[in-house]
């Protein structure tokens, strides 16, 4: 956030100086009204750009496990219905929290809060540690007075999401280590076995047969057009990921997994689970249908998916209700369609909302379960691919050495 330094005058008529954060000069100024300060001069405070990977860095070590967002969250409600005043609270959290990334927003959000700002407000110039569904519950949870129930919810979304990306996690790290470890023998057969094989047929006299013609093609290239290769790699490395830091690049990546097969299927679950579950807590919370909207189209955590909300919110200003744009959506599923239309026209519809959620609970449950059995088969096909290949390349050779033999 900007800084600005600032000369004015107080109560007394006392000219005072100091450095005020807010977003503009006239919230700098609008904050000094409210200490009793009469503002003379206002200015916004140059600082240093960071270099790209001082950037990186800090963003890197800015990051807040789960844990510890909840252990923060739910010391935050404990203390709000012990009826801890807010600043004396904040210092609590603040002398008792181990990551310095949330120590910090923590300091941050109190001295925000000193110069006139709300808990949310605070918590959304944070933006970096607290996520735009949590500072809009909060800002819920403000405006209708019950901040504590507020917290309780966004603790069980926050261990809901934790829950969800662990078992997905779970369920890919085997096939990725079986997969690194097939790549690394590939690597060694290729390198090491095959041009020792390649040179004692050459000797021999033999014709080599296409699979061992394949590999030495292979052994070739690594050997000689490395650094092409090693070239080309990075190239890609680079270009795909400068690519993928734009929108459009984001959008087609989270496009393209939403079709992966097997997995594809398992976000989309995934994903129904989460705008059920938030959808229901801030309609509970007494946010308005256009602001939940808003909110989810930003954490859902999928660019395709948030078009599609983008759009869903366009006709809803048309008057059209959420079921009918729902229903001309992309990835929205018939039983999502479908309850939320009968949660509509019944008013019942944060029931509904709470029912697809446990729905598809269970169905990513079941899904994650379906991938690990079928990864299995899937693993040893490839491993007999690689296998074969080798074994042709080596094998067949041989037994052509043995029938000049004879």
């Amino acid at each position: 956030m900007p800084s600005f330094s600032y000369t004015a005058f107080n109560a007394a008529g006392a000219t005072v100086s100091g450095v005020v954060e807010a977003d503009s000069s006239q919230m700098a100024a609008d904050i000094l009204f409210t200490k009793g300060y009469v503002p003379s001069t206002v200015t916004e405070e140059k600082v240093a750009s960071e270099s790209g990977w001082q950037a990186k860095l800090r963003k890197i070590t800015q990051r807040v496990p789960a844990k510890d967002l909840i252990i923060f969250t739910k010391q935050f409600r404990s203390m709000l219905r012990a009826g801890v005043p807010l600043m004396r609270l904040l210092q609590v959290l603040e002398s008792q929290t181990q990551n310095s990334a949330l120590r910090q927003a923590i300091i941050n959000i109190s001295n925000n809060i000193k110069e006139g700002s709300t808990l949310h407000t605070a918590m959304e110039r944070n933006s970096h540690i607290f996520s735009p569904l949590y500072y809009n519950m909060v800002k819920a949870g403000e405006i209708s007075g019950n901040v504590p129930e507020v917290l309780d919810r966004v603790v069980y979304i926050i261990e809901h999401e934790a829950k969800i990306k662990s078992d997905i996690k779970s369920a890919l790290q085997y096939p990725i280590m079986v997969t690194i470890a097939l790549i690394i023998a590939f690597f060694v057969l290729l390198t090491f076995v095959i041009p020792k094989f390649a040179s004692m047929f050459d000797r021999a006299g033999l014709t080599l047969p296409l699979p061992t013609k394949i590999a030495m093609l292979m052994y070739k290239f690594i050997s000689v057009y490395w650094y092409l290769g090693l070239g080309g790699l990075v190239v890609l490395i680079v270009g795909l990921r400068l690519f993928l830091k734009t929108d459009q690049g984001r959008y087609i990546k989270d496009a393209l997994m939403l079709q992966l097969p097997l997995v594809g299927p398992l976000f989309i679950k995934a994903i129904m689970s989460r705008f059920a579950s938030i959808f229901a807590i801030l309609q509970s919370s007494g946010v308005p249908i256009m602001v939940s909207m808003k909110v989810l189209s930003g954490a859902i955590g999928n660019m395709a998916i948030a078009a599609e909300f983008n759009r869903v919110r366009d006709q809803m200003h048309e008057g059209k209700g959420i079921a009918v744009p729902l229903r001309q959506a992309k990835y929205f599923t018939p039983m999502v369609v479908d309850m939320i239309s009968i949660g509509e026209e019944s008013g019942n519809i944060e029931e509904m909302l709470q029912q697809i959620s446990v729905h598809y609970d269970d169905e990513v449950a079941y899904a994650v379960k379906g991938i690990s059995e079928a990864i299995g088969p899937i693993l040893i096909v490839g491993l007999a691919a690689v296998v074969g290949f080798f074994a042709l390349a080596i094998f067949i050779p041989m037994w052509d050495m043995t029938k000049l033999a004879r």
